[in-house]
């Protein structure tokens, strides 16, 4: 089962792509009409409602009375805490019902409006962001909705900024087209990304990396690491000592494949293997065949190996996973050299020239392993160099997940 986020301002047509993926196959759950159903009439949410606003909140028919209560908690930040704090849990509740009951091969589509807000982002594998830029919304709400355009901007400035959304969007659907654009990339969204994401996560399959190929630097890198990072840190929530954006893809400026290298700090490899499931259902499946315990034959730093490895299930975003012992010369090892590297032009620029003639010499070999392996001398070559830069600077292992 794949848990796909979907979130989208205000009149940015969410619910227009929310339907498009149920016509495609994907099972909708659907957080506005459970935050209707929670408090219907005679429901303990619209009991617990009246308890805290006034029975004046309760209509005629026994149900919630909305223009009401939406004038007690707009503009009111202690009463919209208060609401939220009785419908958000039952909310949560009745939704993780919906996704336990949903096929074990589905792709749950979770439509939250508050996606981003609720800061819940990180509890699915995909998040899918819909905008439209602010006055194509506000014409919108006004033309089909009746909304008044003070109204309209009004809820368009309460909700969370696109920079915001941005921050959290894997897939990033731009609406300010035609339906029929939507419409082709929600189709083209489901059959390359979601359907086989997918299938690799039910299957525990994960996404290699592919022949080396070198890209320019890509500016989307760090961000699109720092909400990987955030994924697998709730995965391994108490044995997680710390997650880091580490290799090529980590140095500014630097071309790489593109595929995201992570650190995962534990306390032990003990609580690696602990955590191996909860991180697969993140979406980061394990690749036991990569996992070390032992050195390479003659390697000058034995302990440096010692790891465990998963890689992304997602087609769409290629990631390594490293989960190393906290404190242990591998984990310290990948925080040096990424910061020496950072630090240095001049073996930046010899690095590069390592990684084109590694690509160039292995570039049909489909799991670049090779290429990974003909780097290694060169790492060995140049770790005293880093080890001088790093008693000349003070350095020491940054434990934050920069």
């Amino acid at each position: 089962m794949l848990r796909v986020g979907l979130t989208g301002g205000i009149g940015s047509g969410k619910s227009t792509v929310s339907r498009r993926l149920v016509e495609l196959g994907a099972v909708l759950v659907d957080a506005d009409r459970i935050a209707r159903e929670v408090v219907a009439a005679g429901t303990e949410g619209l009991a617990a409602v009246a308890a805290a606003f006034g029975d004046q909140v309760i209509g005629p028919d026994g149900e919630m009375d909305r223009p009401a209560v939406a004038s007690l908690v707009f503009g009111d930040a202690t009463a919209l805490a208060t609401l939220n704090g009785i419908v958000h849990p039952l909310v949560g509740r009745r939704s993780a019902e919906l996704v336990a009951a949903a096929a074990p091969d589905a792709v749950v589509v979770q439509d939250s409006p508050l996606l981003v807000e609720s800061g819940i982002a990180a509890a699915s594998p995909l998040v899918v962001v819909v905008h439209a830029d602010a006055e194509v919304r506000v014409s919108r709400l006004v033309g089909s909705r009746g909304m008044g355009e003070a109204d309209a901007r009004a809820r368009i400035a309460a909700q969370a900024t696109d920079e915001q959304r941005r921050a959290a969007a894997d897939v990033w659907l731009d609406n300010n087209g035609s339906p029929e654009e939507l419409t082709a990339a929600v189709d083209a969204l489901w059959r390359e990304r979601l359907v086989p994401f997918e299938e690799n996560l039910r299957l525990r399959r994960p996404v290699r990396g592919g022949p080396p190929r070198l890209v320019d630097p890509d500016p989307a890198w760090p961000a699109q690491a720092a909400r990987l990072m955030t994924r697998i840190a709730a995965a391994a929530g108490g044995k997680g000592r710390g997650v880091a954006h580490i290799g090529s893809t980590a140095v500014p400026g630097l071309p790489a494949k593109d595929v995201i290298d992570v650190q995962l700090a534990v306390r032990s490899l003990a609580d690696a293997d602990a955590i191996a499931q909860d991180l697969a259902d993140a979406g980061f499946p394990a690749r036991p065949e990569i996992t070390r315990d032992n050195p390479k034959p003659a390697d000058p730093d034995p302990e440096r190996w010692r790891k465990r490895y998963h890689s992304s299930a997602d087609p769409g975003r290629p990631l390594h996973l490293h989960v190393r012992e906290e404190g242990s010369p591998g984990w310290r090892y990948a925080l040096l050299v990424r910061d020496w590297l950072r630090a240095d032009t001049a073996a930046r620029e010899e690095y590069l020239a390592v990684k084109r003639a590694a690509a160039a010499e292995f570039a049909d070999d489909p799991d670049a392993a090779r290429y990974a392996d003909r780097k290694e001398p060169w790492f060995d070559a140049v770790l005293p160099r880093a080890e001088i830069w790093a008693k000349d600077t003070g350095w020491a292992p940054d434990r934050s997940s920069g």
